[in-house]
């Protein structure tokens, strides 16, 4: 029963973090990271949760498995992409020369609320598999 409070928590922040980042292209998505992270870079760690919460459940729950040192992964990889755009946007580099502007449907937006907490899920050996 606490891998699926642990997963529901997880859907949760998933949840919390696709809505504030909420935009219909990639370049508003990157606007409403900068416009936090113009107000704090602790502010953008703080509404950056899912990266601190699987760190947490590595430790928690004593879990190197692969897949969930794979989430860790990627999130660092996508909060340290995130904070190198918004140094450039900083030096005035317009969004773009830095990366295209792409439609986010509704799909891709909340992807990550399906991709992650299942990978904790099979990386805890929930099923059996």
């Amino acid at each position: 029963m606490e891998i699926i409070s642990f997963f529901l928590i997880f859907v949760a922040i998933e949840l919390f973090e696709s809505n504030w980042q909420k935009s219909d292209t990639l370049h508003g998505m990157l606007q409403n990271n900068y416009s936090i992270y113009r107000q704090s870079i602790f502010l953008f760690f703080l509404l950056n949760p899912s990266f601190i919460y699987s760190i947490f459940l590595v430790i928690f729950l004593n879990n190197t498995s692969f897949l969930l040192l794979s989430i860790v992964g990627i999130k660092f990889l996508d909060i340290s992409l995130k904070l190198n755009i918004m140094s450039k946007i900083t030096e005035g580099t317009p969004l773009e020369e830095i990366i295209p502007n792409i439609q986010v449907s509704k799909l891709f937006r909340y992807l990550n609320v399906i991709i992650y907490p299942l990978t904790f899920i099979l990386s805890e050996n929930y099923f059996n598999l």
